[in-house]
């Protein structure tokens, strides 16, 4: 359900999935904000009872999923609600295999794991990000090695995302920034996966337009509630586009970035992306996919040759980077040469690398990163 105001039919929708008792999972900001409260109120309106669980932490471990399924067993629930950002959603969801089918987190890592129904999930997202919302999978790290694990299982999908713009202009600007740029390269590496298909392929395109064309004039307006709800829809778009054609490098070379020197996640992508399509463009076919993706969002022209379509989507994603205040190269957060062989071993082993258009090893891993190293 998408538009300003649509989180007042929360209560109702709860109602019509057959909750009576949710817990809602959120995070202690999004308490702060007054989102928690309203969507509560809307709960007990209609006779919902509502124990909410506040305790929600960026990048979940399993850790945090085992402190929410202690509140959730403590609870006795019959639904969730996931709000927030993607670590809320995401939280909700992990806690969901848990308390139906047992077991621990690391059960589940891979598709298709769960074997008995789980609950209903409501999500509602409050940044324009993950995409979490239209997504069947928990994105949960574990805690001693920080490796993440997608635990995935169509059982774990939200019955209803609620979409309503109005949530997300309590945002701090970093956060739009981060979560931004996020959503932008999953539009990206959707449309050029080699599990793309033609239903993904729609949405990735739809997607990558909204984003390219509103993040910077939700940076310029924050309070632009038409722009931050097209931005929301491209959120929800790539995540739908992610279902069905998965990712690529620019993930698996955020992630050891995230575990090792603690980059927010939107920051690695956005630190990644523009090499990883200059990479995957030296395939021809490849370069003429993000060909497309530049025409359909308004970048260039019919006339443009897909290298010229290329260079311009480049400078495009740059010039954003730039505007949001996200073109800091590596060498920024303490990375040097000597650690790049680690990352480039951690990323190879990444499971979304598995879907990169173009073959990707830890040596050309390595290249990569020194292309954001931006060294002398």
């Amino acid at each position: 359900m998408f538009g300003p105001g649509s989180v007042s039919k929360v209560g109702l929708l709860a109602r019509e999935t057959g909750m009576s008792r949710v817990l809602l999972v959120t995070d202690p900001g999004i308490v702060a904000a007054g989102h928690a409260q309203r969507v509560q109120n809307c709960l007990n309106e209609v006779g919902v009872t509502t124990v909410l669980y506040d305790r929600v932490r960026e990048n979940p471990s399993t850790v945090d999923v085992d402190d929410c399924l202690k509140a959730a067993r403590e609870a006795a629930i019959d639904g969730f609600i996931g709000l927030g950002g993607g670590s809320s959603m995401d939280t909700a969801k992990g806690c969901n295999f848990l308390l139906t089918n047992g077991g621990k987190m690391e059960d589940y890592w891979g598709i298709g794991k769960a074997r008995l129904p789980m609950l209903p999930l409501i999500a509602i997202p409050t940044t324009a990000g993950t995409g979490s919302e239209c997504q069947s999978f928990a994105i949960i790290s574990q805690e001693e090695t920080h490796n993440k694990m997608a635990c995935g299982d169509p059982k774990a999908a939200a019955r209803i995302a609620i979409l309503d713009p109005s949530l997300t202009i309590s945002q701090p600007p970093r956060v739009t920034a981060c979560t931004g740029i996020d959503a932008l390269a999953h539009a990206l590496e959707t449309a050029v996966t080699t599990r793309r298909n033609p239903l993904s392929m729609l949405f990735s395109h739809k997607a990558f337009d909204l984003c390219i064309n509103n993040l910077g004039k939700v940076w310029k307006n924050p309070v632009d509630v038409e722009a931050r709800g097209k931005m929301l829809l491209g959120a929800a778009f790539a995540g739908t586009a992610i279902e069905n054609s998965m990712l690529g490098a620019v993930h698996a070379a955020a992630n050891p970035l995230t575990a090792h020197f603690s980059i927010v996640h939107g920051e690695a992508v956005g630190l990644m992306l523009p090499h990883v399509i200059r990479f995957n463009a030296q395939i021809p076919a490849v370069a003429e996919a993000y060909a497309e993706l530049a025409l359909g969002g308004g970048i260039v022209f019919q006339k443009e040759t897909a290298g010229d379509a290329v260079r311009a989507l480049i400078a495009s994603v740059e010039n954003l980077l730039e505007l949001v205040g996200l073109t800091a190269d590596l060498n920024r957060f303490g990375i040097t040469e000597a650690e790049i062989p680690m990352l480039a071993a951690e990323a190879a082993k990444q499971w979304t690398g598995n879907f990169n258009p173009r073959p990707v090893t830890a040596t050309d891993f390595q290249a990569i990163y020194r292309a954001a190293l931006n060294t002398p």
